[in-house]
């Protein structure tokens, strides 16, 4: 089974083809080189996690199920998608051989300056019989992790964000720092973390090289009793023989 999170193929995150952030590095596979997808998880519908010509082409390419956050669906249906399972914070479905919970974010929504907040935002959890699979999506930090590890004691791999954190009194509420996400990685507890959402498109202050320093510094600061790993473009978790 494939799945893929937020999927961006796009040159750039934006409502304009000629401006806004420009893609800073290439995908790790070509769209043409993609496997047989089953299934897309959306967090929310930001132009960096929500790209309607990537979307529109794997509809093409695979016509795969998506899975999306309350309000999500309307827009997946006008690019043409008919398998939709839209859910709220706390809802699960069965879907095949694996359950897909929608998980709560500390995140906002928005795709023009009128619209903010019509849409919810969230993260996944994937309950395969090997462990659970955790997608954050995009999200500040805050108690509710403690809630997640309570509900989820099992986790086979974390996928937490830190980028985008810059400035911290503007960013902080929004986006986790490579510090609060090492806080994440410890209260969740999953056999490994990978550190996602940073590096390829610039979406704030932090430089491009920054979260991967400062989470290599913090890691090296606290020593995790697991690892948290930091993986280029198309490397596959198995080949990380360090963290």
């Amino acid at each position: 089974m494939n799945l893929l999170t937020d999927p961006v193929w796009s040159k750039r995150v934006s409502p304009l083809s000629f401006a806004g952030p420009g893609r800073h590095r290439d995908p790790g596979l070509r769209l043409e080189d993609l496997p047989p997808l089953d299934a897309l998880l959306i967090s929310h519908s930001h132009y960096d996690h929500f790209d309607i010509p990537t979307l529109k082409a794997l509809l093409k390419r695979h016509k795969p199920t998506v899975f999306c956050p309350l309000g999500v669906g309307k827009m997946l249906k006008r690019i043409g998608f008919t398998e939709i399972v839209e859910l709220d914070w706390g809802q699960s479905a069965k879907w095949r051989h694996i359950r897909l919970h929608c998980i709560r974010a500390q995140h906002f929504s928005a795709r023009t300056p009128f619209d903010r907040n019509r849409t919810l935002w969230c993260g996944w959890m994937v309950g395969f019989a090997a462990g659970d699979v955790y997608f954050a999506g995009d999200t500040g930090f805050g108690n509710f992790f403690r809630a997640i590890a309570e509900k989820f004691p099992a986790i086979r791999l974390a996928l937490l964000p830190i980028g985008a954190y810059r400035p911290q009194w503007f960013m902080g509420p929004i986006h986790m720092s490579p510090r609060q996400a090492v806080e994440a990685h410890r209260i969740l507890r999953p056999m490994s973390s990978i550190g996602i959402h940073y590096g390829t498109f610039s979406l704030a202050d932090d430089g491009e090289t920054e979260p991967i320093e400062e989470l290599k510094k913090c890691l090296r600061e606290h020593r995790p009793e697991r690892p948290f790993l930091l993986l280029p473009e198309g490397e596959p978790h198995l080949a990380a023989g360090k963290r």
